[in-house]
């Protein structure tokens, strides 16, 4: 009786092992450049997007990558004709590629925010700016994260 206890425990056990991780398993899984493609393409189409107008802020080597600081500004003189609707950050090398979205209107007076994203590996972080006249603005960098300081 003993025996048929621990094993039918030991059977439940490993049912929901099987179970958490086909949950988390896609969650998992790595984006990459066509993941953030992707990504784009469902918010905005076809459209495509210039470069100019946004400057990225972000370290090109980054010694720890739990808190790599990402800023992000957008040239626009923030008038009630002109202003930047949305601003989106992407990084291909996280599990999900879209990280952070911003959205700004002409009150905000200035088109800029700043966080601290988490990156496993050496991956390029991609901003998209949407403006009020729907044109889109394109920036990206490459952060190489070395791992404790000595090399990416």
């Amino acid at each position: 009786m003993n025996i048929r206890s621990q094993t039918r425990r030991q059977a439940m056990l490993l049912g929901g092992a099987a179970a958490l991780a086909a949950v988390l398993a896609p969650q998992m899984a790595i984006a990459d450049v066509k993941a953030v493609e992707a990504e784009i393409k469902k918010l905005y189409g076809e459209k495509k997007a210039e470069s100019g107008k946004i400057k990225l802020d972000v370290p090109q080597i980054a010694e720890n990558g739990l808190v790599v600081p990402v800023e992000v500004s957008v040239e626009s003189p923030m008038s009630d004709a002109d202003y930047v609707k949305a601003v989106h950050v992407f990084a291909d090398g996280n599990p999900q590629a879209q990280v952070v979205s911003y959205m700004f209107s002409p009150s905000c007076g200035k088109a800029q925010a700043a966080t601290r994203m988490r990156l496993a590996q050496t991956q390029n972080i991609v901003c998209i700016a949407e403006m009020s006249d729907g044109k889109l603005f394109t920036a990206s960098a490459e952060v190489k994260v070395t791992i404790g300081g000595c090399g990416g």
